[in-house]
C-alpha cells in the first residue's frame, strides 16, 4: 500500500533501529527538472519500506509517497545545479551517487489574450495563451493584479480587474515576468438578456435555444451557469442561438461581450422521464379509448406517441401520471413513447391493438323464454371476449373455445328476436339474431280417438306450431307435417287401448298434453 509523507526534520528517523537494511537508490526519473521545484520524480531502488525522508541534496522533498519497497514518488523542492538524491529509512540513508539536475526556469511568454477588450468595470473572463505558465504567481492588467486560474503550461484564465484605456497584460512565474500583450478597456454597454426559449432541456445537453435581448452582436461567450455553451451563433444584436451543454438543475444563462456580462435568465435541466406502465394495455384498432400512463418525471410532457402515431390528446395529471386518448392503428403491439424537455422514455410493445370481433352465426338460433340452453357463436377475433349479451342482458355464462368460437348459456328473455353481441378489448361485434320462443299450445286433436292399430292421421290445432321439432303420441315420436303456425298433422301410432297424451315440442318448449284415446275392436 502506498504511504504519503510530507516534509519532516532531516534527522527524525536517524535514531531508530539500525537493524533494518540500508536503502539503495538506483535511478530517478526524470533526471532533471525546473529550479522552481514541483516536478514529480520517480525514485527506483530497494529497501524503501518505512522511508522517513527523501532529500535532493540537503533539501527535503516537500512530499513523497512510498509506492512499494522498490519505488517512491517524490516532489522535487526548489534548487539549483546537480544534487544527490537520497532516501532515509530506519535502516539508514542511501549512499549511491544518483543525481538530479535543476534546470533554470525561463520567463513565461504571452502570445495572446482573448477577448482583447472588456468593460472598464472589469469582470471579463480573459483567456491568456503562451508558454511557461506552470507555477505562475501573478497576472497583471497594467499595474493591477487579477484573479486567475492556471489551466495548463500554455493557458491561464484570468478575470480582468477594473481599469481604463489600454494596458499591458503580463504573467509572472518562477522564471520572471513575461512580455506584455495589450488589453483595452471599453465603455461599451453591458448586454441585456430578456428570455431563453425553450427554457428547459435534457441533462445531457444538446438543446438549441434562442436567446433574446439587446447588445448581443459582439458576444464572445455564452454560458449556462459556469459552463460554456457547446456552440453559439450571433444572429443579430437581439438574438443568439446556442446549444446547451450538459448540466443539472436550474442555471443562469449569460452572454459576455466587450461591454461585460449580461444579467442571467433561468434555464432548467430536466430529468429524463421514465415510463413504467399503461392501463389498460390493449384496445380497439379504431382508437378513441383513454389509457393511463404511469412513470416518473412526466411533468412538462410535450408528446405521447403510440408507435409512430401521436396520441389523439393527452393530459399530464401529475409527475407520475398521464391520461392519453389512443389513436387509431392496425392490429398488433406498439411502443408507447413520452417526450419531455428532459428527453424521451419508451415502453417496448406496451400497448396492443385488438381487432373488432365479428360474429357470423349462432346455433341454435332460438330457444325458450326461460333460457338455460347453450348456443354456439361463430366468428373471428373472439379470443379475448369480455362479455356476451342477448339484447341488453348478459349471457348466464360463456366460454371462449377459440378465436372463432364461443359457447354461451342463454339468459331468460321475452318472446321475440334479440341481438347477440360479443365485446372484447377491440370493441363490440356486429349482431346476430336469436329468437326467444314461447312454448307451443295444442288446443284440439281431431279425431280424439282411433283404433289400437293406428294408421289414421290426427290434425292438431293450436298456436306456435311452425317450429315443431317433435310430436309424441303416448310418449313415442310420431311422424308429422307442419301445415301452418296453427296446424299440423301427425300419425296416430298403434298401441293398447286406452287414453294417451299428445304433445308438441318446439325450441320454445313442449305443449301441455292433449288426450287421445285408442279404442279396441269390439268382440262378437
Amino acid at each position: 500500500m502506498a504511504v504519503n509523507h510530507s516534509a519532516q526534520s532531516p534527522d527524525a528517523s536517524d535514531a531508530q533501529s539500525s537493524a533494518a537494511a540500508v536503502p539503495a537508490v538506483l535511478s530517478v526519473s526524470p533526471p532533471s527538472g525546473s529550479s522552481a521545484g514541483g516536478t514529480p520524480v520517480i525514485i527506483t531502488g530497494t529497501g524503501f519500506t518505512n522511508a522517513t525522508a527523501v532529500r535532493f541534496g540537503a533539501t527535503p522533498s516537500p512530499s513523497f509517497t512510498v509506492n512499494s519497497d522498490t519505488q517512491i514518488t517524490a516532489t522535487a523542492p526548489l534548487g539549483t545545479g546537480t544534487v544527490q538524491v537520497t532516501v532515509t529509512t530506519p535502516g539508514g540513508t542511501s549512499n549511491q551517487f544518483v543525481t538530479y539536475s535543476y534546470v533554470a526556469t525561463p520567463a513565461p511568454v504571452l502570445t495572446s489574450v482573448s477577448p482583447v477588450s472588456g468593460p472598464s468595470g472589469g469582470g471579463t473572463s480573459v483567456t491568456l495563451s503562451g508558454s511557461g505558465f506552470s507555477g505562475a504567481s501573478v497576472v497583471r492588467f497594467g499595474a493591477v493584479s487579477a484573479s486567475f486560474v492556471v489551466v495548463s503550461g500554455t493557458q491561464i484564465i484570468a478575470t480582468a480587474p477594473a481599469g481604463s484605456g489600454t494596458v499591458q497584460v503580463t504573467v509572472t512565474g518562477p522564471g520572471g515576468t513575461s512580455n506584455g500583450v495589450p488589453f483595452t478597456y471599453t465603455t461599451v454597454s453591458v448586454p441585456v438578456l430578456t428570455s431563453v426559449a425553450p427554457a428547459s432541456g435534457p441533462a445531457a445537453g444538446g438543446t438549441t435555444v434562442t436567446l433574446t435581448g439587446a447588445g448581443l452582436a459582439t458576444a464572445g461567450a455564452v454560458r449556462f451557469g459556469s459552463t460554456p455553451a457547446t456552440s453559439f451563433t450571433v444572429v443579430s444584436d437581439t438574438h443568439i442561438t446556442a446549444v446547451a451543454p450538459a448540466g443539472t438543475g436550474t442555471v443562469q444563462v449569460t452572454v459576455t461581450t466587450p461591454g461585460g456580462t449580461s444579467n442571467g435568465v433561468s434555464y432548467t435541466y430536466s430529468v429524463t422521464p421514465a415510463l413504467s406502465g399503461v392501463s389498460p394495455n390493449q384496445g380497439p384498432t379504431s382508437g378513441g379509448n383513454t389509457v393511463t400512463l404511469t412513470g416518473t418525471d412526466l411533468t412538462g410532457t410535450t408528446a405521447v406517441t403510440f408507435g409512430a402515431t401521436p396520441a389523439t390528446s393527452f393530459t399530464v395529471l401529475s409527475a407520475t401520471q398521464i391520461s392519453a386518448v389512443v389513436p387509431a392503428a392496425t392490429p398488433g403491439p406498439v411502443d408507447i413513447t413520452v417526450t419531455t424537455p428532459g428527453g424521451t422514455s419508451t415502453l417496448q410493445s406496451a400497448y396492443f391493438y385488438v381487432s373488432t370481433p365479428v360474429l357470423a352465426g349462432v346455433a341454435p338460433p332460438s330457444g325458450p323464454l326461460s333460457g338455460g340452453n347453450t348456443v354456439t357463436l361463430t366468428g373471428v377475433h373472439l379470443v379475448e371476449a369480455t362479455a356476451v349479451r342477448f339484447g341488453a342482458t348478459a349471457a348466464t355464462t360463456f366460454t371462449v373455445v377459440s378465436d372463432t368460437q364461443i359457447t354461451a348459456v342463454v339468459p331468460p328473455g321475452a318472446d321475440g328476436p334479440v341481438d347477440i353481441t360479443v365485446t372484447t378489448a377491440g370493441g363490440t361485434s356486429n349482431a346476430v339474431t336469436y329468437t326467444y320462443l314461447a312454448a307451443p299450445a295444442v288446443t284440439t286433436v281431431v279425431p280424439n280417438q282411433g283404433p289400437t292399430a293406428g294408421g289414421i292421421t290426427l290434425t292438431l290445432t293450436g298456436t306456435r306450431l311452425a317450429q315443431t321439432t317433435k310430436v309424441l303420441v303416448g310418449g313415442n315420436p310420431a311422424g308429422f307435417t307442419v301445415v301452418s303456425d296453427t296446424h299440423l298433422v301427425a300419425d296416430a301410432l298403434p298401441g293398447p287401448a286406452g287414453p294417451v297424451d299428445v304433445t308438441v315440442t318446439t325450441p320454445g318448449g313442449t305443449s301441455a298434453p292433449q288426450p287421445y284415446t285408442r279404442v279396441g275392436t269390439p268382440g262378437i
